[in-house]
């Protein structure tokens, strides 16, 4: 790649080949990971019988949506769940998961966290801030959490808590704390560890930025409900809209009466605009996450090599699509976002501020120049304009317009 055509200056260009070197070995075990799920999501597709009739909307009540349905049951078999709710109805990721939690929950219930302090939009839900608004502690469900210890669980006061809790609650990601994302393993020795314990308790894993890093997924591994955003991982760049809910059939269920109202349940909710580009973004989500997981690698080189730290390194396994760059000051920082949003497809002439935003309690800097606002599959960064001055780069429909984005960053954090 002649990258000084495209303004890149050679000792950048040089680093660039580097990079691609040195990760290419890494690149090839994600290419495997990529094509094991890319025909896991062919094969879902073909024994649920997706036809040209699934991808039409429907209106009103949404009653016998037959596209509706179809999306449902091909999401819980990719997954390997008993059901999913996979719908354009949730609004986001927190929104399907507070679905969840007041679908399963009742008055008198006890949820742990065994991940720490959960991420800052769901901290309403549990009732940890802005008391009052409805939240989990409003109708009498405590909550209570464990840290993790060097980002891996505490096992040992797991095992203390958990004759006195009914939902275990995991976030595989690392929010905006400077954690690594949770393994499979990590979570498989969770879900044994309490079930062994108490063979009723509820695990639900929070799967944001997780889906297709691995060949499985949690509900593989012991978790009886996963939840997560369709513009994120599973929607592969193209689904405009909605969420998921997957695991066991009868907590599904309950949850499809939180969706709508209780006695309706899942057989309601329409789209007018129907269901090609959720299907077509969960049939090509393997290829995306790819990568993503391929750009988050590359970042994790790149930027060590001009002397940021980072995590995960370039070289540990990855069980989510984020890079955690520690830039240090403010102006890293801002100089980093402008960088990443001057070299996206939309708005790249806007030039990212702190701005508050819903949820949470700090000013939030974001450089996120997507088809879709919000979408964490296309590469973004964005960071709690706060020291120490992480920033949280996620995405990346294409690695080569990724490399290209680090590139010009490099350049502009190497002027100030």
């Amino acid at each position: 790649m002649n990258w000084t055509e495209y303004g890149i200056e050679q000792q950048y260009a040089l680093l660039d080949r580097e990079t691609m070197n040195e990760c290419s070995s890494i690149f090839t075990r994600i290419d495997t990971i990529r094509d094991y799920n890319q025909l896991k999501v062919l094969l879902a597709f073909n024994e649920t019988a997706i036809g040209a009739h699934h991808l039409q909307g429907s209106y009103g009540y949404g009653y016998n949506d037959i596209g509706r349905d179809a999306a449902d049951r091909v999401f819980a078999k990719i997954v390997a769940a008993e059901d999913a709710l996979c719908r354009t109805q949730f609004v986001s990721g927190t929104h399907a998961i507070t679905t969840a939690l007041f679908g399963i929950l009742r008055p008198g219930m006890r949820l742990l966290s065994v991940s720490g302090t959960p991420y800052e939009t769901i901290q309403t839900t549990l009732g940890l801030k802005d008391k009052g608004l409805g939240s989990l502690i409003d109708f009498g469900i405590e909550y209570n959490q464990i840290e993790l210890v060097d980002s891996k669980p505490d096992i040992a006061t797991i095992k203390t808590m958990v004759k006195d809790t009914d939902v275990i609650y995991i976030q595989r990601s690392c929010g905006y704390t400077a954690r690594r994302a949770l393994s499979l393993e990590d979570i498989k020795s969770i879900s044994d560890t309490v079930k062994k314990i108490k063979k009723d308790i509820i695990v639900v894993v929070d799967n944001c930025y997780g889906e297709f890093t691995r060949t499985t997924e949690p509900t593989e591994h012991g978790a009886d409900l996963i939840i997560g955003s369709l513009i994120k991982n599973p929607g592969g760049g193209i689904a405009e809209t909605g969420g998921y809910i997957a695991g066991r059939k009868d907590l599904v269920e309950l949850c499809s009466h939180r969706l709508t109202a209780p006695g309706v349940g899942r057989e309601v909710g329409s789209n007018a605009l129907g269901y090609r580009t959720l299907l077509l973004g969960l049939y090509q989500a393997p290829y995306i996450t790819g990568e993503a997981l391929k750009s988050a690698v590359y970042a994790s080189y790149f930027f060590s090599r001009l002397s940021f730290e980072v995590s995960p390194k370039y070289d540990e396994q990855r069980n989510d699509i984020v890079t955690i760059l520690m830039m240090n000051t403010k102006e890293n920082l801002l100089i980093l976002s402008k960088a990443i949003q001057s070299a996206s497809p939309i708005d790249s002439q806007a030039i990212p501020t702190a701005t508050e935003m819903p949820g949470y309690d700090t000013k939030i800097v974001m450089a996120s120049g997507a088809f879709t606002a919000g979408s964490s599959i296309e590469l973004s960064s964005d960071a709690p304009l706060t020291a120490p001055y992480h920033a949280f780069m996620q995405g990346g429909l294409s690695l080569i317009s990724s490399r290209y984005a680090y590139l010009k960053a490099a350049s502009l954090l190497a002027k100030g």
